[in-house]
């Protein structure tokens, strides 16, 4: 069966305001900011991006606002041939935007403003681009919005991915057990899926048998393991790591390529590390994409071919 898209990110596209400190400050006071710079970010964006550069095509969902019309972010997507052509335009908002703040010990603190994406609910679940697409992957956003398009996806017979991300205390036990019935992959970083399992009280084992036969966590320079049939492990592919913001958004983009290409579950998780090395070596979350090729140079010099 063809179809026009081979993955469909849906949830946020957001501009990210990376800014460095030296500290702190106390309330009711202000500290001096060292640096900061404006980079595109937004889970289902980056996953759209990062899996566009690795040759599939991708198509994306998001609630955006009227800022995001003509906008450099818009172009961009374009040249990539990313689809956005249902993409949630809300004309009196603005696009979600991040401020992601980092000390000089390397702590962080974000803010995320919804903007357009608290509008998410408001709007009918996107039939058609989930018809056109082979698998559809739910980032963070809405949770009713996702688990709206997860079943309309279920319906079809896509392929669903799901990664709540920091969003996953929005969902409630109830809200979780319903995404995560219709799924066949969960991603999540380690303290993600450890929730998981303590909001659900269950273990790995009986997480599968809810519903995603596989699942995937990430676990930085520790690299990560894939729970499927077996326990798979993954060695991280160590670099001099600048920012880690999109690495993990960036894994989820090159296993989903690797694995819509028929590889083995091993071979996903090593070519996932690889295109997260490369994401994590410069600022931002799609500034240092690699293409396919470069990802398989890099799984080479670690030996993982």
């Amino acid at each position: 069966m063809s179809y026009e898209n081979d993955l469909l990110a849906v949830g946020h596209t957001a501009v990210d305001y990376i800014i460095q400190v030296n500290g702190f400050p106390q309330p009711n006071s202000s500290i001096a900011i060292n640096n900061m710079k404006t980079f595109y970010g937004g889970a289902a964006a980056n996953v759209a991006t990062v899996s566009a550069n690795l040759g599939l095509r991708a198509s994306l969902i998001s609630a955006v606002g009227g800022d995001f019309r003509g906008s450099d972010y818009q172009n961009c997507l374009k040249g990539l041939s990313i689809d956005i052509e249902d993409m949630i335009v809300v004309e009196d908002e603005k696009t979600p935007t991040a401020f992601v703040i980092t000390d000089e010990k390397g702590d962080q603190i974000s803010y995320f403003y919804w903007g357009a994406a608290k509008y998410f609910k408001d709007f009918p679940t996107p039939v058609k681009a989930i018809k056109k697409a082979r698998a559809v992957h739910l980032a963070t956003g809405d949770p009713d919005f996702n688990g709206k398009c997860g079943e309309t996806a279920n319906k079809y017979d896509k392929l669903v991915s799901f990664d709540p991300g920091q969003d996953l205390h929005m969902y409630s036990p109830e809200n979780l057990s319903k995404v995560l019935k219709i799924c066949n992959i969960l991603f999540g970083n380690h303290y993600e899926i450890d929730r998981i399992l303590e909001i659900l009280e269950m273990d790995i084992k009986e997480l599968q048998d809810l519903g995603p036969e596989i699942i995937v966590k990430t676990m930085g320079k520790d690299g990560s393991i894939i729970y499927a049939d077996q326990e798979i492990k993954i060695e991280a592919k160590l670099v001099n790591s600048i920012d880690p913001t999109g690495g993990g958004d960036s894994y989820r983009a090159g296993f989903l390529k690797a694995y819509l290409s028929g590889e083995s579950l091993e071979f996903c998780g090593n070519f996932a590390s690889a295109v997260a090395s490369f994401v994590v070596e410069a600022e931002g979350c799609q500034t240092n994409i690699p293409n396919f090729e470069m990802a398989i140079e890099r799984m080479e010099e670690k030996g993982d071919i």
